[in-house]
């Protein structure tokens, strides 16, 4: 009878270490959507760029992780040709629960390369970048969610200025 009760008690117990992995993915890549309002400074007035944003966010518990997160960002504001591209990377943690929503939050750092262009000549500065957001995700099922929203305080430092910017991004995330 013990025997039972403990190959029982072992059947439940990865039974239901199984569900808990399905409900909490231990990696997610996210691919969607950007809008930046990028804030040059100076009496300048904010420049709007589109573009796209990539995560990929590896989980060590049920709710924190790293995250390295990329995007680009481009337009052609007063006829000048602007490209943002960040790569940053930092924690994150993420709430999961009984619903189908996901509220996340994250601090990045990293880097951004910025070039404009204009008139055949074109300039380009690489220089130390930060976010900190966060977002909600919309679970589809255990293997794919919909972002959403995603925000964050974007801050840059181009030409020795800082530029304290705004950025949204929306798209798929795929769990696995």
């Amino acid at each position: 009878m013990l025997r039972f009760l403990g190959l029982v008690t072992s059947i439940l117990l990865v039974l239901s270490c199984m569900a808990v992995a399905q409900d909490n993915p231990k990696v997610e890549i996210f691919g969607g959507y950007q809008y930046t309002r990028v804030n040059p400074g100076q009496g300048i007035s904010g420049v709007n760029l589109n573009g796209w944003n990539a995560s990929l966010s590896g989980y060590f518990t049920k709710y924190v992780g790293i995250s390295g997160d990329f995007s680009g960002a481009y337009g052609s504001p007063f006829g000048v040709g602007i490209k943002v591209h960040t790569f940053m990377f930092g924690p994150i943690v993420h709430f999961p629960n009984s619903s189908k929503i996901t509220p996340f939050a994250h601090a990045l750092f990293g880097g951004a390369n910025a070039n404009a262009s204009a008139f055949g000549q074109s300039a380009g500065q690489t220089k130390f970048a930060w976010a900190a957001g966060g977002g909600l995700d919309y679970s589809v099922n255990h293997r794919f969610s919909v972002r959403l929203a995603q925000f964050d305080f974007l801050q840059t430092r181009f030409v020795t200025l800082t530029q304290n910017n705004f950025r949204y991004s929306a798209g798929i995330v795929f769990k696995f």
